[in-house]
């Protein structure tokens, strides 16, 4: 029997189809509109199996109670075994819908119209599994264009075939409807009622399926931006890293090779004189422990930085050196035997920290390699406050070669080091021999 013959005398619509809906619309980005789902799993395609064997024992279970209860609309229905048979071939495809879900579709939609050709007894759970086939392709078929043609083209053929029923029903006589109270004639009410049920259970299928495969895309979209942003992260975290190594192999260089410059430079002349002028000795002597003190001092101040947890840092730990400290390191400079003038100029003002120990350290490195490489007797330093850049520069009449003056190595760690310090805040750096003989180091560094 048809299902409009089914409807007709039960009232009870139970077949269905579905009007396309207006095609996937996607508002993703284009990277995204050419998505291809993972296959299923294995634990999915587990599930599927035992969503067959559900559907199939329903199916099973309502065949054999309409079957007992006799209720067909016209003709005979094939024997029991034969409406199990067409239950199974409806249900086990299912197995593998998630698999082959396009194949499954096209399987059970025939299965489903060729069966009701049969008249069999049961249209729920077959209407059922055309459902799970329709919803399935919208959710997982790969190719979208023949995800969205083929459920089109299945709902396309239910509705023929429904209207085909319709035909062959309004040929048939009809059993009278002795209840029937409406305003409409109870014919086409039977016939708008069946029309409006099929076109709602077709459009859920088609709409949840869409629904779930996007919903399947956004969640891979967010899982990608995840991984991203992790990657994102670990690489940032390695440029900190990187750049935390940097600035304390820099800081370590300009305290180390600075303070360690002095007391070679101070021990020698302690060496030279100790016979001579045991007076002088001492003196450097008591320059070299005062140095080496120094020199402890800061590099636990750094390592207590560096073993602080977050930003905390340890009380005893002193502010980074600055402006105010240049002085020491022009004294430092002269115990070594260099006549070193030092001149402010300009309106003394307060400068950010960290351009002041920016300042303070090139004015370090400087003297330092004036004092090793550059065989200078005179150098000079001088700090400018400008109007909106802090200068400092330090000159010497020694060599005056690279490598060999205030700059000390263009191929070593002292004038990276301070091209380092001077591009973090967006400063200028000029190191080289003058023409008057010697070498200069001028910074500039922008105060705001």
């Amino acid at each position: 029997m048809t299902g409009l013959e089914w409807q007709v005398r039960t009232t009870t619509p139970a077949r269905s189809a579905t009007l396309p809906v207006m095609g996937d619309v996607s508002s993703e980005d284009l990277a995204w509109s050419n998505w291809r789902r993972p296959r299923p799993t294995p634990a999915e395609q587990r599930h599927d199996v035992w969503i067959a064997l559900l559907v199939l024992a329903g199916a099973v279970v309502a065949m054999v109670l309409t079957n007992s209860i006799g209720a067909f609309a016209f003709g005979k229905a094939p024997a029991l075994w034969e409406q199990l048979l067409w239950a199974a071939a409806l249900t086990v495809p299912l197995a593998v819908r998630r698999r082959f879900p396009l194949a499954v579709l096209l399987v059970v939609g025939a299965v489903f119209i060729a069966a009701q050709a049969r008249h069999v007894g049961d249209n729920v759970m077959p209407s059922v599994a055309l459902f799970i086939a329709i919803y399935t392709v919208g959710a997982w078929e790969r190719h979208r264009t023949w995800a969205r043609w083929s459920r089109i083209g299945v709902i396309v053929a239910m509705f023929i075939w429904l209207a085909y029923g319709i035909v062959v029903a309004m040929n048939r006589p009809i059993s009278p409807f002795e209840h029937a109270a409406g305003p409409l004639d109870p014919v086409v009410a039977s016939v708008i009622y069946g029309i409006a049920y099929n076109l709602m259970y077709f459009l859920g299928a088609y709409f949840f399926g869409n629904l779930a495969w996007l919903a399947a895309r956004r969640r891979a979209e967010l899982v990608q931006r995840a991984e991203e942003l992790r990657l994102s992260q670990e690489q940032n975290t390695r440029g900190a890293i990187v750049a935390e190594r940097v600035r304390i192999a820099r800081d370590l260089h300009d305290v180390v090779a600075h303070y360690v410059s002095v007391m070679g430079v101070q021990a020698g002349a302690a060496r030279r004189v100790f016979t001579k002028d045991p007076e002088v000795a001492s003196d450097a002597l008591r320059t070299v422990e005062q140095t080496a003190r120094t020199a402890i001092n800061e590099l636990r101040g750094l390592l207590g930085v560096l073993r602080a947890e977050d930003t905390d840092v340890p009380e005893t730990h002193e502010a980074s050196p600055g402006l105010d400290k240049v002085p020491e390191l022009v004294t430092a400079a002269r115990a070594s035997g260099i006549e070193v003038a030092y001149g402010v100029y300009g309106d003394v003002r307060v400068v950010p920290q960290g351009v002041a120990l920016s300042a303070y350290r090139v004015v370090q490195e400087a003297l330092t390699n004036v004092v090793k490489h550059a065989g200078a007797r005179t150098a000079d330093v001088r700090v400018r406050f400008l109007d909106t850049a802090l200068e400092v520069e330090v000159t010497d009449d020694g060599r005056g070669v690279p490598g060999r003056g205030a700059a000390a190595g263009a191929t070593g760690f002292g004038l990276l080091g301070m091209r380092e310090r001077v591009a973090v805040h967006g400063g200028e750096l000029d190191a080289g021999p003058r023409r008057a003989g010697g070498y200069r180091v001028r910074v500039s560094l922008p105060t705001g």
